[in-house]
């Protein structure tokens, strides 16, 4: 499962870091960078919890 943020719709509502913080990291501006790498099995739940909690739908995880 891979994260995936299209940067040009984030507006740095930091919903994704404050659902799931251990895989969203933001800048010093709030907004969220680029995911590397997959995400672990364990944490899956918490991908999607951070994709339904960005109102600019700028997460897409698959």
């Amino acid at each position: 499962m891979k994260i995936t943020i299209d940067t040009s719709l984030c507006s740095g509502h930091a919903r994704c870091a404050a659902a799931a913080p251990e895989l969203f990291r933001l800048d010093d501006d709030g907004y969220a960078l680029p995911f590397e790498g997959e995400v672990p099995g364990d944490l899956e739940d918490a991908a999607r919890e951070g994709e339904r909690a960005c109102p600019e739908r700028a997460i897409t995880v698959e």
